[in-house]
């Protein structure tokens, strides 16, 4: 996921995304993405592993990618680095984080992992 994100902010002078989606929609659906896919690796793939350390892990390090996401950006012709990208990044992963944690600990879904 983290691969994808640089490809796309590689892309010069990018106008507008598909389906005039805005920006910071962009930033926080692609960083939710992350967001799943960093508390699935910090949880070393168990469900049950799912604590708020790997919740916080989680937001620490997509917000932390979408700094140097943003550095990055600074590099490429017609981009921009933006504060407001980062938020909606760790918009996007703290949602994430928190409703994958939140899913996983429901009863009906704790009776189906025992």
């Amino acid at each position: 996921m983290m691969a994808v994100i640089f490809i796309a902010s590689s892309i010069p002078d990018l106008q507008q995304l598909p389906g005039d989606m805005s920006d910071k929609t962009g930033h926080s659906l692609g960083y939710a993405l992350l967001g799943l896919t960093l508390v699935r690796a910090f949880a070393g793939g168990r469900a049950r592993a799912v604590t708020w350390r790997v919740v916080l892990a989680t937001i620490v390090a997509a917000t932390l990618y979408g700094c140097s996401d943003e550095f990055h950006q600074r590099f490429v012709r017609g981009r921009t680095a933006d504060v407001w990208d980062v938020v909606a990044d760790f918009r996007g992963a703290t949602v994430a984080a928190v409703a994958a944690y939140t899913i996983l600990k429901l009863p009906a879904v704790q009776r189906r992992l025992l």
